[in-house]
């Protein structure tokens, strides 16, 4: 089997090139060689590699600066994916793309559901949904993984945010009135690997169907709530010394000046990827407790 993987370089992107390899031979790109901004470069790449399965991990994830970028952001999150969806179908290949809890408008008081109405509140969440329509439109064989607050070792997120800021203040305003699950890139790309393995199977069989799926940790928090737990874990494992910890401050949302409006509520029900593919993701905060371990395995100022 021949895996094409996009976005090698960002969190979910690095984790797949390690849990794809035992499926076959993983191709492994960045934007130097597959630039989603000039959609026109991406079909020649996919007919000259002909993959089997291409997982798409590129995006342009800069929230804030969609709103002033939206014509970018929805040609790399919109367009550009709609072209590879086009190629897929073409070469029969399967399609795996990560899209996210933006394009709902975070107003439901439970978790939302794959078939629940998109409304999303900003450039980037309407950038997504745009990818998933142009997925769709294609009808190539696909699989949709909407994720939420992904964070890994590796990278820019919220926890080595979090860790840095500890550091330099006595105090930290944290938003406590947002709510959603932390979740590990690597575990996004194990669970990609299993999905992978058992759709190729069903499609051999010519008993695959298509479909978009919620894949995040199990359990929530608030970013407030996520913090706690990570200057916790932080000083459990000797990243933070447990003396110096900062004052974190519960602050609403609208008393933190964002250019982004962002849902309030970000929980995802992952009831039929467990039903499909017999997943259950473990507890976020069993990963996060992973993931500082890794972290503190490393000089901090070389993570940061």
């Amino acid at each position: 089997m021949k895996l094409l993987v996009t976005g090698v370089n960002g969190q979910v992107g690095w984790e797949l090139a390690r849990s794809l390899m035992p499926l076959g031979e993983v191709i492994a790109i960045d934007r130097t060689r597959c630039d989603f901004s000039r959609p026109e470069t991406i079909a020649p790449l996919v007919r000259a590699l002909h993959p089997d399965v291409i997982v798409n991990a590129a995006a342009y994830t800069a929230v804030d600066s969609a709103e002033k970028e939206e014509a970018l952001a929805t040609t790399v999150n919109g367009t550009a994916v709609g072209v590879l969806a086009e190629e897929a179908r073409k070469i029969s290949a399967l399609l795996v793309h990560y899209s996210t809890d933006y394009v709902f408008d975070g107003t439901k008081s439970s978790p939302y559901v794959e078939e629940d109405t998109t409304n999303p509140l900003n450039a980037y969440g309407r950038s997504k949904l745009a990818g998933e329509a142009a997925i769709r439109a294609a009808d190539c064989a696909h699989i949709i993984l909407r994720t939420t607050w992904v964070y890994a070792a590796r990278g820019q997120n919220f926890v080595k945010t979090i860790l840095r800021l500890a550091r330099e203040r006595d105090e930290l305003n944290i938003v406590a009135d947002q709510f959603g699950a932390p979740t590990g890139a690597r575990y996004i790309a194990d669970a990609t690997a299993h999905i992978v393995r058992q759709a190729e199977r069903e499609r051999a069989a010519g008993a695959f169907s298509p479909g978009t799926f919620h894949c995040t940790m199990t359990g929530s928090t608030s970013w407030h709530g996520f913090a706690e737990a990570i200057i916790h874990e932080a000083a459990r494992s000797g990243l933070l010394a447990p003396a110096n910890l900062p004052k974190l401050n519960p602050i609403p949302a609208s008393a933190y000046t964002l250019v982004t409006t962002r849902p309030a509520n970000s929980r995802l029900d992952c009831n039929r990827l467990s039903d499909r593919f017999d997943i259950v993701m473990p507890d976020w905060r069993v990963v996060l407790v992973s993931m500082v371990d890794e972290l503190s395995a490393f000089d901090f100022d070389k993570i940061r």
